[in-house]
C-alpha cells in the first residue's frame, strides 16, 4: 500500500475532529475530557503494551540503536536553535519544539509492516522501545522548564515516560502478560489512535496559533528533511542492513505525532501552534515521506 494512502485515514480522522468540535454536544466542553482520557489512559497502556511485548530486544542492535539515536538527537539540537533565531513566546516554543523530532508511532508501525513484514515491524519496535522514552524526556523536560517546576518531579510523575519505563522493564525481565491483561491493553491500546487524531483535530484553532510561518517551516524542515536525511547518511556509515537502513529512514521521516499536542494542552504549552504544526506536518509528509522512502528502499 502507498505511503500516502497509510497517511490518509489519519489526516482524515484530524479533519472530522475539527469539523466535530463546530457540532452541538461536540464543542469546546467535551475534548478536555478526551484529552485526558487519551493522555493518562489510552496512550500509556498502548506504550507499555508494544514494548512489552516487542518481540525484539536489544542485544546485538547497537549500531541501529546508535543510528535512531543520532538522528533524534540531531533533531532536538536543531528544533532548540529556533528560539534563539525566532525569540518565541517561551509557551509556544516549548509546545512546538518537540515537533521537529517526536514521531507518530502508528504511521511508523503501518510504514514498516508494509516495508518488511514481520521482520520490519520487529525492527521498527527496537527503535520505538529505544526512542519513546528519549523524545518524551526531552519534550517534558521544556515543557516543564516552560512552566517553572521542577523538572525532575515533572518527568517522574509524566504518565508517557512511566508506560515506557514499565515496558521496558516488563520486556527485560521476560514476563508474559497474562491473557485478560493483554486483552485488555489491546482494547485501550485500539482506542489511543483514533482518539488521539480526534483531538488534534478538535483542538485546531488555527487563526489563534501564534508561531510564525518561518519558525513552522523551520521546524518542518526538520522534521521532514533534515531528520531523514541525517538518517540516510548515519544509516550508511553504520553499515545498516537494506532493511535496517530503510526502517531507520521511515522512521526519521514520519511526521509528529498527535501526542505531542495532548502533552502540549496538559502542561499549558500553546496547543493551537502544536496542532498547526502537526496537521500541516502531517498533509506535507504524505509528499516527502514517499520520496525518502523511494530513495533508500531496496529494489
Amino acid at each position: 500500500m502507498s505511503i500516502a494512502l497509510l497517511l490518509l485515514p489519519d489526516f482524515l480522522l484530524i479533519a472530522l475532529g475539527a469539523g466535530l468540535r463546530r457540532v452541538r454536544g461536540f464543542d469546546r466542553a467535551f475534548w478536555p475530557g478526551v484529552e485526558r482520557l487519551v493522555y493518562f489512559v489510552l496512550f500509556p497502556a498502548l506504550l507499555f503494551r508494544s514494548l512489552a511485548t516487542s518481540p525484539l530486544g536489544l542485544a546485538d542492535a547497537g549500531r541501529l540503536v546508535a543510528v535512531g539515536l543520532g538522528f533524534t538527537l540531531g533533531g532536538m539540537a536543531l528544533s532548540a536553535l529556533a528560539q534563539p533565531v525566532f525569540r518565541l513566546p517561551q509557551a509556544t516554543f516549548a509546545a512546538c519544539f518537540q515537533c521537529g523530532f517526536r514521531f507518530n508511532t502508528y504511521i511508523a508501525l503501518a510504514a514498516a509492516a508494509s516495508l518488511g513484514g514481520e521482520a520490519g515491524l520487529a525492527t521498527i519496535s527496537l527503535l520505538i522501545g529505544v526512542l519513546v522514552p528519549v523524545v518524551n524526556v526531552a519534550a517534558v523536560g521544556m515543557l516543564a522548564r516552560g512552566q517553572g517546576t521542577r523538572l525532575a518531579l515533572e518527568i517522574a510523575r509524566n504518565p508517557l515516560v512511566l508506560a515506557c519505563a514499565a515496558g521496558i522493564l516488563w520486556k527485560a525481565a521476560a514476563l508474559p502478560l497474562p491473557d485478560v491483561a493483554k486483552h485488555l491493553l489491546s482494547l485501550l491500546a485500539g482506542a489511543a489512535v483514533p482518539l488521539g487524531l480526534l483531538a488534534v483535530g478538535a483542538g485546531l484553532t488555527l487563526a489563534s496559533a501564534s508561531v510564525p510561518p518561518a519558525a513552522a517551516a523551520w521546524w518542518h524542515g526538520v522534521k521532514l528533511l533534515v531528520m531523514p536525511a541525517l538518517a540516510l547518511a548515519l544509516a550508511h556509515v553504520a553499515g545498516l542492513s537494506p532493511l535496517e537502513r530503510t526502517v531507520a529512514v521511515a522512521m526519521a521521516s514520519v511526521p509528529t505525532a498527535p501526542s505531542a499536542y495532548i502533552l502540549a494542552t496538559q502542561m499549558k504549552g500553546d496547543g493551537a501552534s502544536a496542532a498547526l504544526l502537526i496537521s500541516s506536518g502531517t498533509l506535507l509528509a504524505a509528499i516527502t515521506m514517499p520520496l525518502w522512502i523511494a530513495l533508500v528502499a531496496p529494489t
